[in-house]
């Protein structure tokens, strides 16, 4: 496995629209989405249920055709072929399992399809168990496993079959958390160690930001924001995608004026001078000032940005969240390696601090 070279999926001003019967509007489900997929990427579609992500991924595998657009696999235009011949593979949030046939017989399934001999066959299928850490239970009925072992067959099944691309819909939405976790790093290590292009979809920000080379943030069928796990999390684009990707806490600042590439703003009765903006940042319009938890710190009463009464601690091991009441509304500080550190207790009045350039300016809109 590996030899194959791996291929770019391209979409082209895909728009899916449904249409609606019994004269109710027809319903974008998505519109005019643009981007790739490099060759060896795992990119991951996230977002709200209803914002398109799976239509889209429908639409890559070849079962849902586009209203309009075009979708390249390569160099190849796909976008009206079936999905038999288009060379994707794809693994479903329900697994999809044959319960007649053994583990073995199901992962065999695609390659006895495609007349591959006999001891082939058996070779590949031990390859791939021994992939997805299964190798024992090759003889097991799937009915007999439990819901992550069934999830490594239903892998092991999409992967024998060499696709170039490998698309993936919610597949451990059915996991209980730790699962979920080891799963997580099992399929970003299998991807990798085989260099495959995959897309994956899901609603999980905690699992789009660990698994993926990049992410594409959806709303409402437009793409809302296409970067990096640490650009989209640090850098958001939009107050929706900032509240999407991560805990945060967000703080109406006045604009004042830009000088250079800082913006002099107004928080409450400070002045703050912040160096990280959006680019639909304007003068006159409503701004917020966005911080992630683990760049607020709690300091004495007037001496921070924004004073407040803390009004819930939660432990978390390793780290501490605390709530704390502003006349801003409620802001999230965590606080990491408790033990070391002082906490405030509830009820205690408390100030926020926080570097300038750890914030950034977002359009309240």
């Amino acid at each position: 496995m590996g030899k194959k070279k791996s291929v770019s999926v391209t979409l082209e001003g895909v728009t899916k629209v449904f249409k609606n019967t019994k004269g109710r509007p027809d319903v974008v489900a998505v519109h005019a989405s643009d981007f790739t997929v490099n060759a060896g990427e795992l990119v991951t579609l996230l977002g709200p249920s209803g914002c398109g992500k799976t239509t889209t991924l429908r639409m890559i595998a070849g079962f849902e055709l586009p209203s309009s657009g075009k979708i390249l696999i390569g160099q190849e235009d796909v976008t009206m072929l079936p999905p038999n011949a288009r060379d994707t593979a794809t693994v479903f949030q329900s697994y999809g399992l044959f319960p007649h046939m053994t583990v073995g017989e199901n992962v065999s399934y695609g390659l006895k399809l495609r007349k591959i001999a006999k001891p082939d066959i058996d070779a590949k299928v031990r390859e791939f168990l021994a992939m997805v850490g299964l190798s024992e239970l090759g003889e097991r009925a799937p009915g007999r496993l439990s819901g992550g072992q069934q999830q490594r067959v239903a892998l092991a099944r999409s992967l024998i079959v060499e696709p170039s691309v490998l698309l993936l819909d919610e597949p451990l939405s059915n996991l209980d958390a730790l699962l979920r976790e080891q799963m997580r790093v099992e399929i970003r290590r299998i991807q990798k160690s085989l260099g495959i292009t995959a897309v994956y979809v899901t609603h999980d920000r905690v699992e789009a930001m660990s698994l993926s080379d990049r992410v594409i943030v959806m709303r409402d069928g437009e793409i809302q924001q296409i970067g990096t796990p640490q650009e989209i999390y640090g850098d958001p684009v939009s107050k929706f995608v900032a509240g999407f990707v991560g805990k945060v806490t967000f703080f109406p600042a006045e604009l004042l004026e830009k000088t250079g590439m800082t913006w002099q703003c107004r928080l409450g009765n400070k002045a703050v001078q912040v160096r990280r903006f959006a680019p639909d940042i304007e003068q006159g319009k409503p701004a917020l000032l966005m911080a992630r938890p683990e760049s607020l710190r709690l300091a004495e009463p007037g001496t921070g940005y924004v004073d407040g009464t803390v009004r819930m601690n939660v432990y978390l091991g390793h780290s501490i969240e605390t709530f704390v009441e502003t006349p801003c509304g409620e802001a999230l500080i965590q606080m990491d390696d408790p033990a070391s550190k002082r906490i405030f207790s509830e009820g205690t009045s408390v100030s926020i601090d926080f570097s300038p350039d750890r914030v950034r300016l977002l359009r309240d809109r």
